[in-house]
C-alpha cells in the first residue's frame, strides 16, 4: 500500500518545525512540491531546505510539479475554487500512480498547517472517495502564520473568556464577519480592513512571518492603516508575492 503524509512545515521559519514534523520527514521517499511560478521560487528553496536540515537520509528525492491556477476577475469564488481542486486532483493522481511505488511513502510539504485554509486533505480525501487510487495518509500539524503573528507582536489571540475568529479578507469586505472583539483575517488581496469603521481598532499586521523578509506593524488603524497599504504595495512589487495575516483587536 502507498501511504503519504501530509506535513506542516510551520510558516516560513525552519525553527517552527516540530519534532512529529521532523520525525514524519525522515520517511518520506518522495517529496510532492508544487511550482506555483517562478516569484513564489522562495517558497520551494524553503522546503529543500527544510528536507536538508532535517532528513538523516539523503535518499530521498523531490518531483516537481506544475500546480493549477484559480480562475480570477469576476467569476464565482466557491466554483472557482472548487475547479481548482479539481485541476489539482489530477495532478495528485498522476504524482501518485507515476512517481510512487507501491510500499514507498510520499510527501505534501504545506505551509503553515494543513487544516488552515489549505486543500491538500481535501483534495486526497475526494481522490480516495473517487476510487482513482488507494493509499494511506495521515496528516502532521504545524505552526501557522496566525501564531507566529501573535507571537511576533507578543499578544494573545483572545481577550479574556471571549472567542476569536479565522476569516478571509474576503469575507471582512463582505461585512460576513461577527461582532467579536478579537478578528485573525487570512487571505487579504484587497487591504479590506480599510473598510471597518471603527479606526480605533487596533491591527496587528504580519507579512512573510518566520522569514527574512519579515515585516510587522502595528497600532490604531486610524494610524497604520495607510502606512499597511503603502508596505503591502511595496512588498508584493518587490517579491512577486505576498503573504501576510492580521488581527484586529477592537477596543
Amino acid at each position: 500500500m502507498k501511504r503519504l503524509l501530509v506535513i506542516g512545515i510551520g510558516a516560513g521559519n525552519p525553527d517552527y518545525i516540530t519534532m512529529q514534523a521532523v520525525k514524519a520527514l525522515n520517511r518520506v521517499d518522495v517529496f510532492f512540491l508544487m511550482d506555483k511560478g517562478r516569484s513564489k521560487d522562495k517558497l520551494l528553496d524553503l522546503r529543500r531546505d527544510i528536507c536538508e536540515r532535517y532528513i538523516t537520509n539523503p535518499a530521498y528525492r523531490f518531483v516537481e510539479a506544475h500546480s493549477p491556477e484559480r480562475e480570477r476577475g469576476d467569476v464565482d469564488y466557491t466554483r472557482a475554487v472548487e475547479d481548482l481542486n479539481r485541476a489539482r486532483q489530477e495532478t495528485f493522481v498522476r504524482l501518485i500512480d507515476e512517481q510512487l511505488s507501491d510500499g514507498q511513502c510520499g510527501g505534501f510539504l504545506v505551509w503553515g498547517d494543513p487544516a488552515l485554509y489549505d486543500s491538500t486533505i481535501r483534495i486526497l480525501q475526494a481522490i480516495l472517495a473517487s476510487g482513482r487510487c488507494a493509499f494511506e495518509y495521515e496528516v502532521i500539524p504545524g505552526i501557522t502564520s496566525v501564531q507566529a503573528l501573535a507571537a511576533q507582536h507578543k499578544v494573545p489571540l483572545n481577550t479574556i473568556g471571549q472567542p476569536i475568529e479565522i476569516t478571509t479578507g474576503r469575507r471582512l469586505a463582505a461585512g460576513q464577519v461577527s461582532d467579536t472583539d478579537s478578528l485573525v483575517v487570512m487571505l487579504d488581496a484587497e487591504d479590506a480592513y480599510r473598510r471597518v469603521a471603527d479606526e480605533e481598532t487596533e491591527i496587528y499586521w504580519g507579512a512573510y512571518l518566520g522569514t527574512p523578509d519579515e515585516i510587522l506593524i502595528r497600532g490604531k488603524l486610524k494610524d497604520v492603516a495607510e502606512q499597511i497599504e503603502r508596505t503591502r504595495k511595496a512588498a508584493r512589487a518587490a517579491h512577486g508575492w505576498i503573504m501576510d495575516t492580521y488581527l484586529l483587536r477592537k477596543p
